[in-house]
């Protein structure tokens, strides 16, 4: 009897837009909402720089580390595989750090006379300097005033922000040890984890596929990249040796380590050979003999070496090469370009899997 004297709710009906300016608020109001979306998510990662960034390089290492470390779950646990390539990562890394002192120290002491040499080589462009200075008279008569370039140089003490800094340094190498420790440790069991909270077996075979080739995207391109650099820091140290250029091992090392960053690496590697070349010779055309057979080998590396090596599995387009460079180096300083790659080509087996999925 209650239910008979119960009125019937009607049902809920969608109204779709009349207009054409109802559907068109209807698509910015969306478009509103994924852009206050994408800005609280760049203003997240912005804020959490010093957290996340030391657990992202560490999720990218163990994926790069994830072949030796199986091979090692062979002959021991895995946690024991875990901490022993670790202890291999700190022994390269310190191995790097001392083979990198002694030269750099060498090298830093004559920054001075590199500077003076920059500056007399510039002294003869007077040229340039007279243009210039015929610029600057134009825009002083323009103006009405005095058009004068101040440079403030902020009176800071450098032994108080290495003191500030230590701290913040130190924890963050700690929490990348560890973060890389635990993921390499239990890096399978979080995988079954997820799996297991996929509704159903079709669901579970794309994500699974998803780990398995964002795991051998990065490793493959890590693993590839290092041979390469390797080759190219390699060919570097030769190049310098042929040229004469005193600790031409030192070059070789820094090709290898600044050829991860692409684009910014060697342009940044060309410049401080620039400056080496000053340092060695007095006349022009020999100065430049250390940057050109750098970008030499590296129009070799980056054409033929490279695309033969890693571009026929994984084809990326250079322009989002660059945007993912662009906006990791500008949210999270070097780490982030070292992140970009390995983040564009984690996103890239997602929307592969993805796609698969959706399809069928």
């Amino acid at each position: 009897m209650k239910k008979a004297l119960k009125r019937a709710e009607p049902p809920i009906v969608r109204v779709a837009p009349r207009t054409g300016v109802d559907a068109s608020l209807n698509s910015l109001s969306r478009l509103s909402i994924i852009a206050i979306g994408l800005i609280a998510i760049f203003t997240a990662l912005d804020q959490t720089q010093s957290l996340l960034a030391p657990l992202s390089l560490a999720f990218v290492t163990g994926l790069m580390a994830s072949p030796v470390s199986n091979v090692l779950e062979k002959l021991m646990p895995a946690p024991l595989a875990a901490a022993l390539v670790v202890l291999l990562f700190l022994a390269f890394i310190g191995s790097v750090i001392t083979l990198f002192s002694m030269p750099l120290s060498i090298w830093t002491d004559r920054l001075p006379e590199i500077w003076q040499e920059m500056q007399r080589h510039l002294l003869d462009w007077r040229t340039v300097f007279d243009t210039l200075g015929g610029v600057q008279e134009q825009i002083r008569t323009i103006s009405g005033g005095k058009a004068q370039m101040t440079v403030d140089i902020a009176d800071t003490s450098t032994v108080e922000e290495i003191a500030t800094l230590a701290p913040t340094i130190a924890a963050q190498i700690i929490l990348y040890l560890a973060s890389l420790y635990f993921f390499l440790a239990t890096r399978n069991t979080i995988r079954a984890s997820i799996l297991s909270l996929c509704a159903t077996r079709r669901t579970r075979l794309h994500t699974a596929r998803m780990f398995r080739d964002a795991e051998w995207f990065v490793s493959r391109y890590l693993l590839s990249i290092t041979v390469i650099n390797a080759g190219l820091g390699l060919a570097t140290a030769l190049a310098m040796w042929a040229l004469g250029v005193q600790q031409p091992y030192l070059w070789g090392m820094l090709a290898f380590l600044l050829n991860y960053v692409v684009y910014i690496g060697p342009a940044l590697m060309a410049f401080i050979l620039l400056g080496v070349g000053l340092a060695t010779w007095d006349y022009p055309p020999a100065i430049f003999f250390p940057m050109a057979s750098f970008l030499v080998l590296n129009m070799i590396e980056a054409q033929f070496v490279t695309p033969s090596v890693i571009g026929r599995s994984v084809t990326l387009n250079p322009f989002f090469v660059f945007l993912s460079l662009a906006f990791w180096i500008w949210l999270w300083g070097p780490i982030g370009g070292l992140l970009a790659v390995p983040f564009l080509l984690i996103g890239f087996a997602v929307l592969r899997n993805t796609n698969v999925l959706a399809k069928r």
